[in-house]
């Protein structure tokens, strides 16, 4: 993959999703052709990892520290166990839910994952045609390698929603929440784990964060506040120490051919390393609290989901903030090491919501029996991130395009199989605990 590249064609291709996904995969078998990428999870990682660079396969992959927050998300769904339903007439299967006032066919969402340049050049682009193709929404990353206005271009009138990280400057954030209505969002997910990088021991053990070569920036590069304010001097501007090393020219050269502008404009004017620069030192904010969310309230009409809770009091503050749906995450491990699985703090956030708003779910989502496992517990949705990202990089739109079909299939099936004819037969009586506990 070269950096600055101009972006491949994509071509979507056809790819059924139910009821004959499975019968296909075995059709096309017997004319002697196999799927782009691995059906199941340990191989399509397995697969990745072999494929992706090991800086790109470190930060995908990897979580906080020991990473026991990664295994407890995993470890947790294996706790539930489905209890099928013998003879009840699933021949006609109905997976679709409504979220925010749109059908959707599956109660899945695609999660945001940012600095997809790393995994493939086809980049937000690959994964935007595959979702749209799918009717399943896009959130849109904060940390993108492509603009939102050129994914929404990209996906046609799929549906798509827009991952803020509120960063120290309320003008800039505010452009990004003008950006994503005109752009045709149709909700907002504040995620609030990440006010601080966790510690990535992958990550740290190669000394690598991609946004220093202004790699998952675009949505700040494409943004008029955010390049207007490059000549505005920074008070807390992180100040280059020792001598320039090759490495660290070879850096500063990639990002000039990552920002809009052309490298040679970029290099010269300093726009590259400004860029970077102002992105460090704008992009978090620890000292965001509930009282902000008064502020972004005021500013749209957007649904906006709370993306982060794992506590039912923290639910019962987002209603009163006047929210409308929280997602209970982690942030796929990648934050807190020790942090409690999303699965077990998923029925408390559900009790404390109570019915008022949807309740979604990420963080260790494999498979369709994950899916039925996490609405058995009330989640309205649930959402996937690490799987199509495996699936991009080995095989670009079509390999993400596969990864989420064969998750659409997979539900449905299990679904099916469990005894239930729809999303809302599936209830806290699908499920039992698997350890001997109650809950």
């Amino acid at each position: 993959m070269t950096a600055g590249a101009a972006d491949p064609p994509l071509h979507p291709s056809m790819i059924p999703t139910r009821p004959n996904r499975q019968t296909d995969i075995y059709l096309a078998g017997a004319r002697g052709r196999r799927p782009a990428v691995p059906v199941s999870f340990a191989a399509l990682e397995k697969a990745a990892r072999r494929k992706l660079s090991r800086r790109a396969f470190a930060y995908i992959a990897g979580g906080a520290g020991d990473e026991s927050t990664l295994r407890a998300n995993r470890e947790a769904f294996e706790r539930w166990r489905i209890v099928p339903r013998m003879l009840r007439d699933v021949a006609e299967r109905d997976t679709s839910v409504e979220l925010f006032g749109r059908r959707l066919p599956a109660p899945l969402v695609v999660s945001p994952v940012g600095v997809l340049e790393l995994a493939h050049p086809h980049k937000d682009f690959g994964i935007a045609r595959a979702a749209a193709s799918l009717g399943l929404p896009m959130i849109f990353s904060s940390q993108a390698s492509v603009s939102m206005e050129r994914c929404a271009a990209a996906m046609g009138s799929g549906p798509r929603w827009f991952q803020l990280y509120w960063s120290k400057d309320d003008e800039l954030a505010e452009s990004f929440v003008r950006r994503a209505e005109a752009c045709g969002c149709e909700a907002l997910v504040v995620t609030l784990d990440t006010t601080m990088l966790g510690w990535r021991t992958r990550d740290l053990d190669l000394a690598y964060l991609p946004f220093l070569q202004a790699r998952g920036i675009a949505q700040y590069t494409s943004d008029p506040v955010f390049m207007r304010k490059l000549e505005e001097p920074l008070p807390l501007a992180p100040a280059a120490r020792g001598r320039p090393t090759f490495t660290a020219l070879r850096g500063v050269w990639k990002a000039a051919r990552t920002i809009p502008g052309g490298s040679v404009r970029n290099l010269r004017k300093g726009i590259a390393l400004a860029a970077v620069r102002r992105f460090i030192a704008t992009y978090s904010r620890p000292s965001l609290t509930w009282d902000d969310l008064a502020w972004l309230r005021e500013r749209t009409k957007l649904p906006i989901v709370l993306k982060g809770i794992l506590h039912a009091d923290d639910a019962r503050r987002a209603l009163d903030a006047g929210m409308d749906g929280v997602m209970v995450s982690n942030h796929g491990g990648r934050q807190v090491d020790g942090s409690i699985a999303t699965l077990d703090a998923l029925p408390g956030v559900v009790d404390a919501v109570a019915d008022r708003v949807p309740v979604l779910m990420d963080s260790g989502i494999r498979g369709g029996a994950d899916v039925i496992r996490a609405l058995a517990l009330g989640a309205r949705a649930v959402g996937v991130g690490r799987p199509w990202v495996y699936g991009l990089a080995l095989a670009g739109e079509t390999g993400a395009r596969e990864v989420l079909a064969n998750l659409m299939s997979d539900f449905e099936l299990t679904m099916g199989l469990a005894g239930c004819a729809r999303v809302g037969e599936i209830g806290r009586e699908t499920v039992v605990r698997g350890d001997g506990l109650t809950v």
